[in-house]
């Protein structure tokens, strides 16, 4: 590592000179730093290719462009920050370290963002890793390609392109991260949501053996959707365009037009429902059998068994989903029949039905529904992971505080700005509301550097059964229970 004027540190990658900045705590930040070629052209919808290699000092002091993708809809975008940066280049990563030197052989953590593998980014202001360099890890984001970039399915391109992608940025992670004071053998993946459903694939992926030592899942468990439903997404994107559907035809398409299309496929999907998405599959190259099954089988893969995972989800997952979308009314005046088609879609008995209630008294069939969906997508595949006969132990938790949004609750993606501890960038204030319990931060955010340091967040593993370790659920107030219950709020709250 050098030093040029004004606190802008230089680190060599194997591709060129970077410019970093370095920020008022000491600590450095690289961003916008290459790991593949641009995926345009003939690349659109191939492998990852190596980057080009560059002559003399890249600027590396701001984010690269974002990865293709549409908007999130409304209520969903005034919940949800998702900028968008234009450009080519959007494989890139970034880096924050307390020490860009080589030798440091400090902890790494590497961010993979959520966002239904069809929106998202590296660049999201929540995400920033200034907290952890700060705590003494080497922190590292990237983007992925998205959507039918990604994940569409074709007969001419290779699948899981976004996995990928992912693949290749951890193999960048290995062979440049020392430069910047990072271990490579002391490396923590960890996700939300989709990323959390990416790491579960990376898990059980041959390819991916060795990038990483530990891994967190954060509201997303192990899974691939059937060919069929990720093929139909594709089918509807061709006939909207009068195409063929085949990569050479999509290549052939005009970006603009391409993700007009997949706009419009995109409101004819819920994944949550079962019908057509972009997603993973499974595939001879990236994800040879479902990856739940194979890592908690009994013959599951002796590589992912020896890595510590960190495991869990919020209480009310399901009120992002339906609260801002007006559907719990609607489905509070359904009454038993919304529970029904729940627990059958859930594959629920009664007898699951009647111990819900007991643990939910009052809740309404709205309520029980999101919770019987939360629990088939995420905590019983989280729990039967965890639960699996593994090498390594599993830590599991609950995310309980409700966000001083009414109507919010503990919702998916409420923890984001607790784990990364930036309650104090405005956009955390979109999900949790405003003066959000900074205590409850650096209990969390303490314990994410906990595991990556030492494998141990600071509770006891997983045995089976019993309750996970709860952050700010007993101990809440009377009066945020009581909001957590209330009507959605339509508002978003802003500094």
């Amino acid at each position: 590592m050098s030093a040029a004027g004004g606190g802008r540190p230089r680190v060599r990658t194997g591709s060129g000179v970077v410019e970093g900045r370095t920020g008022a705590d000491g600590t450095a930040v690289f961003r916008g730093i290459p790991y593949a070629a641009p995926p345009v052209g003939a690349l659109r919808f191939a492998a990852p290719a190596p980057p080009a290699a560059w002559d003399g000092v890249r600027d590396a002091g701001s984010y690269g462009p974002t990865a293709p993708k549409v908007p999130y809809p409304e209520p969903f975008a005034s919940l949800l920050s998702d900028p968008e940066i234009p450009g080519d280049d959007c494989l890139n990563v970034n880096v924050w370290t307390p020490d860009p030197a080589p030798g440091a052989r400090l902890p790494v953590m590497v961010w993979i963002h959520g966002g239904a593998l069809t929106r998202g980014s590296s660049a999201v202001p929540v995400y920033d890793g200034s907290a952890f360099a700060r705590d003494g890890v080497v922190l590292v984001s990237f983007n992925y390609r998205l959507g039918v970039l990604g994940y569409g399915l074709f007969p001419d391109a290779p699948a899981n392109r976004g996995l990928l992608d992912q693949i290749a940025a951890l193999e960048w992670v290995r062979d440049n991260i020392g430069a910047f004071g990072g271990d490579p053998s002391r490396v923590t993946v960890f996700g939300e949501s989709a990323g959390a459903i990416s790491i579960g694939s990376l898990l059980a992926a041959p390819r991916a053996a060795g990038l990483f030592a530990r891994a967190v899942l954060q509201s997303g468990a192990p899974e691939v959707l059937s060919r069929d439903r990720v093929r139909t997404m594709v089918r509807r994107m061709a006939s909207l365009l009068q195409v063929e559907a085949t990569a050479e035809a999509f290549t052939a398409t005009g970006l603009p037009t391409l993700l007009a299309a997949q706009a419009a496929v995109l409101r004819r999907s819920n994944p949550m429902l079962g019908t057509a998405a972009f997603g993973l599959v499974t595939d001879p190259d990236t994800v040879p059998r479902d990856p739940l099954e194979a890592l908690a089988g009994a013959d599951g893969p002796a590589a992912s068994g020896a890595v510590p995972l960190l495991l869990g989800w919020t209480a009310q997952e399901h009120r992002l989903w339906l609260a801002p979308t007006g559907a719990m009314p609607l489905l509070d005046r359904l009454g038993p029949l919304t529970v029904a088609l729940a627990r059958l879609r859930g594959g629920k008995d009664r007898a699951a039905v009647r111990v819900l209630r007991a643990g939910l008294p009052g809740a309404g069939p709205a309520e029980l529904a999101g919770n019987l969906l939360a629990d088939r997508l995420l905590r019983d595949p989280l729990r039967l992971l965890a639960g699996a006969r593994r090498a390594a132990p599993s830590f599991v938790y609950e995310f309980g505080w409700p966000s001083r949004i009414p109507g919010l609750g503990a919702c998916h993606a409420l923890e984001l700005g607790f784990v990364f501890d930036t309650l104090d960038v405005p956009e955390s204030a979109w999900l949790a509301g405003p003066d959000a319990p900074q205590a409850l931060a650096d209990e969390m955010h303490a314990a994410w550097v906990a595991f990556a340091v030492t494998g141990d967040p600071g509770w006891a593993p997983w045995n089976g059964h019993g309750p996970p370790k709860v952050f700010g659920g007993p101990e809440r107030e009377e009066e945020e229970k009581e909001r957590a219950e209330a009507p959605f709020a339509t508002r978003r709250v802003l500094p």
